[in-house]
C-alpha cells in the first residue's frame, strides 16, 4: 500500500490533520489503535481559536448541534463561614472574533464529527484497532490487532499523533522530560442543574472544584485532591465524595448524588513536557506526542487542534506547489512552538496558585482575579491568551496592578492594541507570502 501522509493516531488531532489533508485532495491514511469510542476522559473544551479552525473544516455546525456555548467563567473564591464569598467574572465577549465563547462538547462526539466527515473524501483512508509497530525510513509496519495480521505502507511523510506513548517521537530519537505536579483531580460527568450554564470555579484556600457545562443538561467537574490521596478516598463511602460537593456548590444537592460508585470517576494525573523537536526529516509529532500541558485551563486538545491546522495548511501548499522537500516541515514549529510555550506556561502559573493550600495564596487569588476583571488590560490579556486568538503577554505592570500596588487602568483597548496581538493569517502561515518552500 502507498499513500502521501500516514498519521498514526487518530485522535482530535490526528482527525484534524487527517480532515484537512483529505480536502486537499492529499492521498492521507490514519492508523487508530481504539476500536471505538474510548471511555477515558479527554479534553472537551474548545476554544474560540479551535471553533475558528472547525468553521474552516466546515464540521461547525455539527459541532454547534452537539455542544454547550460558554461565554463567560464565573470564579468564587470562598472564605470562612462568617466571611462572603468574592466572586469575579472572566468573559470572552470582549474578544475579537466570530466565535466570543467557548464551547463544551463531548470528546468522542468531536471524534465522531471529524471522523464521519473525512470519510466522506475518497483520499482519506482509516484503520482503527490498528497500531503503528515499527517505521524504516519511509515505510510503516501496522498490526490490525482485531484481524491479528500486520501490513506496510509506503508514504511520504510519517505524523505522531498517538499521544503520551509516540512511536514515531521514539523512532525520531526524542524524549521528553516529564514534570509532575503535588496534586491530582477527580472527574466525573453527572445531571446538572438547568440553570448551571456558565463555566464555574469555585475554590478555597485548600480545595478547587471546576464545573462545566454539557449539552443535554450534564456538567463536567474536576476535583482537586493532594497527590497521593486518591486510595485512601476510595475506601470512604461515596457519600463522601458527595459531601466534597455539595460543600463548595451546594445547588448541586440533588445532582451529584446520582454518582452511586467509585468506579465511575476517574482520577487525573496532570503533568507537562515539551519536546524540543517537533520535526526530523519526513516524520513530525503534533499534539500530547509533541508536548503535554497542565490541564487547569483545558488547552491540550485546542493545542492538538492548532497544530493539526498549521501542519495541515503546510502540508496542502507543499502538495499544491510541489514543493515537497522534507526541509518545509520546519515551518511547523516555527509557528506552533512560541505559541505552545507561552499556553504552557499560563497553564502552569494557574495550577501554582490553586495548588498551594495556604490562606494568603488563597486571599491574594481572590483580590488579584476581582481585579484581573475591572482592569480592561489585564481581562483581555487574559482571555486573549487562552483562547488561543492571540498572544499578549503579561508584565510586571500587569502583576502589580493584579495585586493591587498599583491603580486600575479604566481606559478602552485600541484597534491597533488588538491588532498586533492578534494572530494573522500570515502569523499562522507565514510561508505564503514567501517563495519560502523549497
Amino acid at each position: 500500500m502507498r499513500t502521501n501522509v500516514f498519521i498514526s493516531g487518530g485522535g482530535i488531532g490526528g482527525l484534524t490533520l487527517g480532515l484537512k489533508l483529505a480536502q486537499c485532495g492529499i492521498d492521507v491514511t490514519v492508523a487508530e489503535r481504539l476500536p471505538g469510542p474510548s471511555p477515558i476522559y479527554k479534553g472537551e473544551l474548545l476554544q474560540p481559536k479551535s471553533l475558528e479552525i472547525l468553521d474552516s473544516l466546515d464540521v461547525i455546525e455539527s459541532v454547534f448541534e452537539n455542544g454547550h456555548k460558554i461565554s463567560d467563567l464565573e470564579l468564587t473564591e470562598l472564605k470562612n463561614v462568617k466571611a462572603e464569598p468574592e466572586h469575579s467574572v472572566m468573559t470572552y465577549s470582549i474578544l475579537p472574533s466570530d466565535y466570543p465563547f467557548s464551547l463544551m462538547i463531548h470528546h468522542e462526539t468531536l471524534k465522531g464529527i471529524l471522523l464521519n466527515k473525512a470519510k466522506g473524501y475518497p483520499s482519506f483512508h482509516y484503520h482503527p484497532q490498528t497500531v503503528c509497530k515499527e517505521i524504516h525510513d519511509h515505510r510503516v509496519t501496522l498490526e490490525n490487532r482485531k484481524k491479528k495480521e500486520t501490513f506496510e505502507i509506503e508514504c511520504d511523510f510519517i505524523i505522531g499523533a498517538e499521544g503520551r506513548n509516540s512511536v514515531t517521537r521514539d523512532y525520531m530519537g526524542v524524549s521528553v522530560k516529564e514534570k509532575k505536579y503535588n496534586h491530582h483531580f477527580l472527574t466525573v460527568t453527572f445531571p446538572r442543574p438547568e440553570k448551571m450554564v456558565k463555566g464555574k470555579i469555585i475554590s478555597t484556600y485548600q480545595s478547587f472544584l471546576g464545573l462545566f457545562p454539557l449539552p443535554d443538561n450534564e456538567v463536567r467537574s474536576v476535583y482537586l485532591i493532594p497527590a497521593g490521596e486518591y486510595k485512601s478516598l476510595r475506601k470512604k463511602p461515596i457519600s463522601e465524595f458527595h459531601k466534597l460537593y455539595k460543600k463548595m456548590c451546594p445547588d448541586l444537592e440533588g445532582f451529584v448524588d446520582q454518582i452511586k460508585d467509585w468506579k465511575q470517576i476517574q482520577l487525573m494525573v496532570p503533568l507537562k513536557y515539551h519536546s524540543d523537536t517537533y520535526v526530523k526529516d519526513h516524520l513530525a509529532i503534533i499534539g500530547d506526542a509533541v508536548h503535554t500541558v497542565h490541564p487547569m485551563a483545558g488547552e491540550g486538545m485546542n493545542m492538538a487542534i492548532q497544530d493539526g491546522d498549521v501542519l495541515g495548511e503546510l502540508l496542502c501548499d507543499m502538495h499544491k506547489k510541489d514543493k515537497l522537500d522534507p526541509s518545509n516541515l520546519e515551518w511547523y514549529p516555527k509557528v506552533r512552538r512560541k505559541r505552545v510555550s507561552h499556553q504552557m506556561h499560563l497553564s502552569h502559573l494557574s495550577a501554582l496558585v490553586y495548588s498551594y493550600p495556604y490562606r494568603p495564596i488563597g486571599w491574594l487569588r481572590g483580590r488579584s482575579l476581582q481585579r484581573m476583571e475591572k482592569d480592561t488590560v489585564s481581562h483581555y490579556k487574559q482571555m486573549l491568551n487562552i483562547s488561543g486568538l492571540g498572544l499578549w503577554r503579561e508584565t510586571l505592570y500587569d502583576r502589580m496592578i493584579q495585586g493591587g500596588i498599583l491603580p486600575m487602568r479604566n481606559g478602552t483597548i485600541t484597534g491597533e492594541e488588538k491588532d498586533n496581538t492578534t494572530f494573522t493569517q500570515t502569523q499562522d502561515y507565514p510561508w505564503k507570502e514567501t517563495e519560502a518552500l523549497q
